[in-house]
């Protein structure tokens, strides 16, 4: 009979077959090759703009593998706490990256992240969640409470996003960020806004779960320390990219000709994110429209309510202070997507039609921070 400590190595080799097959089993094999190549091209100085390239796409792997390493972390821990940290580590990959580029002294590109990924999950990702899934379908439903919770926070999240711009407006004249006033107005307002991120989490998790429905729970794939091995694994590529990416930025808007704008709006706010936004699809499709619009529109809150204002404190202790004055264009792209988002929401159901307007508008606004002036 063989002892315990004989099938030791072999519950290891077991271990490590599965931590392999978590990581390379799927979509990301072909992408994680971008991260040495990126590595490659740092190494032999080549030029920004493949750099630029090979980082942005080696990003969007690891950027889900973060995310799916964040939710085997959160099987073990039960699923209210667990539900917390999905929450707030959900935009983990985005919050890096602009992190880094605001430490890179990046204001207006850090700016745009913002705008675009509130634009693009709540358009872009609710929109071909609600096409693909409404394809061969008369209709899809969902919680119309959740979701009027979710699109109210989120106005009331733009309407805080828009006070300093107001503000500066009113006051100076001007949309440019040069009064202290106006960043000490963005700081306070970055306090409020987690403040009441922080009621939401209260909301949905302490008095009102149960307007959340049966969480499907599943046994985690990964042990809780293969779990917390690869998050921090993860975290730290994603950071080292960021910084490969971000310094990239210069090179490759001139010779793409492309501005910070919308390398920001689009770009930025994509690479982060791609896993997510294909996971809600799929839900989606999968007729799990409660997934998909929480994924997407959950997001975009998480984006204005969190990682702005976690953006704007961390800018405190850098040279470079960020504050919360979008240009017009900006402000009127993230006000459009709101009220047609909250439109659509109204009734708790979606139909292909209405995911594909929402697409045409993401679409439209995108080829118009295209032409805008760098």
């Amino acid at each position: 009979m063989p002892s315990a400590n004989s099938s030791e190595p072999a519950r290891q080799g077991a271990a490590r077959k599965t931590v392999f097959r978590f990581v390379f089993g799927s979509w990301r094999a072909w992408l994680l090759v971008f991260v040495p190549a990126t590595a490659a091209l740092e190494l032999a100085h080549a030029g920004g703009l493949w750099v630029f390239l090979a980082s942005a796409v080696a990003i969007v792997p690891l950027a889900g593998l973060l995310g799916e390493a964040t939710e085997e972390l959160a099987l073990h821990v039960g699923p209210t706490a667990g539900g917390l940290m999905n929450v707030t580590l959900g935009n983990l990959g985005e919050l890096i990256i602009a992190f880094f580029a605001l430490r890179s002294g990046h204001i207006d590109v850090v700016q745009a992240s913002i705008t675009g990924s509130i634009i693009g999950n709540a358009l872009l990702v609710f929109g071909l969640s609600a096409f693909v899934g409404g394809l061969g379908r008369a209709q899809q439903k969902f919680n119309r409470v959740l979701a009027s919770v979710s699109t109210t926070m989120l106005t009331l999240a733009v309407a805080a996003l828009v006070m300093p711009a107001v503000f500066d407006l009113v006051v100076f004249g001007s949309l440019k960020v040069e009064n202290r006033s106006v960043v000490l107005l963005s700081e306070w307002t970055a306090l409020v806004l987690i403040l009441m991120y922080a009621a939401q989490l209260v909301f949905t998790f302490v008095t009102h779960k149960d307007l959340t429905g049966a969480v499907e729970q599943r046994a985690p794939h990964l042990s809780l320390r293969a779990a917390l091995a690869l998050l921090v694994v993860a975290a730290a590529l994603v950071g080292w990219l960021s910084e490969v990416f971000v310094g990239a930025i210069e090179p490759a808007t001139a010779a793409l000709g492309m501005s910070k704008l919308f390398v920001g709006v689009i770009v930025v706010a994509m690479i982060g994110n791609a896993a997510e936004h294909a996971a809600a699809v799929m839900m989606a499709r999968q007729d799990k429209m409660d997934l998909a619009v929480a994924i997407s529109i959950g997001s975009s809150v998480q984006i204005a309510l969190l990682v702005a204002p976690l953006l704007v404190i961390a800018s405190f202790f850098m040279p470079h202070r960020l504050s919360l004055v979008f240009n017009p264009f900006e402000i009127a792209a993230v006000v459009l997507s709101v009220l047609i988002v909250h439109n659509i929401c109204q009734d708790g159901e979606t139909n292909w039609l209405e995911g594909l307007l929402m697409v045409g508008l993401y679409l439209i606004l995108a080829i118009a921070f295209f032409f805008i002036p760098a």
